[in-house]
């Protein structure tokens, strides 16, 4: 874990209030773990706590962060110029483990959520397919990213603007009662809390693993203040509050107690 005065490269637009942040962060982007995040320091912003981001991308030097402009802190932050210095710390928290070998990598994304997904998919070797949905076309994101990474992508939106209309979960079942049927998926996950349970319900009925990435309110970001606890089960039954800052923020399915 580093604090990094970092320097923008790079903030731009991408669609529907999302916007790309890169940073030369060379300390922070060579030691992150897809499924990790970072604890920013809102330049201008006069507020004594951090927010954090999923790292979307970290290639070399530079850490790209994917975020919506949906409050006070991401609107100050959306008018940070490039040149600028943000305070990051980071990298925090348990990412995602390695995909298994056996089985056929199934990521599904809500949102913002393809953005921890999108570092999975550009590090793993064996590629799988990727289901992303949202209510608008402007709530689809990435989806050429993976392309390029040689991913099969699906896309469902609820007004039916982007791909099949209806939620992504639904979606999800089409392809697990098809050409899903007869593999073995191990799912991994990132968006709304609805969405994770979805897909946590079906990895436990098909008796495969499911890796959530949980979002909660975080205030320090290293798991001293108990701000963003989640009840969690231990291998033999146990149920104890977790940090998902420090503990998470990816949790297996059959461990999360909604």
């Amino acid at each position: 874990m580093k604090i990094e005065h970092a320097r923008i490269v790079e903030h731009r637009d991408v669609s529907g209030g999302y916007r790309v942040l890169i940073l030369d962060a060379g300390g922070i982007a060579r030691t992150v773990r897809p499924g990790q995040f970072v604890h920013l320091r809102v330049p201008g912003l006069d507020a004594a706590l951090r927010r954090p981001f999923s790292v979307y991308r970290a290639d070399g030097d530079r850490l790209a962060l994917l975020y919506k402009t949906v409050g006070r802190g991401t609107g100050v932050l959306a008018r940070a110029g490039v040149g600028g210095v943000v305070d990051v710390l980071g990298p925090l928290g348990n990412g995602f483990p390695a995909p298994d070998d056996a089985a056929t990598p199934v990521l599904v994304a809500g949102g913002y959520g393809v953005a921890p997904l999108s570092l999975l998919a550009a590090r793993t070797l064996r590629k799988g397919i990727v289901f992303i949905g949202g209510r608008t076309a402007d709530d689809i994101l990435c989806a050429g990213d993976f392309e390029a990474l040689g991913w099969e992508v699906r896309v469902a939106t609820e007004d039916g603007s982007a791909g099949v209309r209806g939620l992504v979960t639904d979606l999800l079942d089409t392809w697990l009662a098809g050409p899903g049927a007869g593999m073995q998926p191990e799912f991994f996950a990132c968006g709304p809390d609805g969405m994770l349970q979805a897909v946590g319900a079906r990895a436990v009925r098909r008796g495969c693993r499911a890796w959530l990435s949980l979002d909660k309110h975080m205030g320090c970001g290293v798991g001293a203040c108990l701000a963003c606890v989640q009840r969690i089960r231990d291998a033999a039954g146990n149920v104890a509050w977790k940090r998902v800052c420090k503990d998470g923020p990816v949790f297996e399915a059959r461990e999360i107690v909604w």
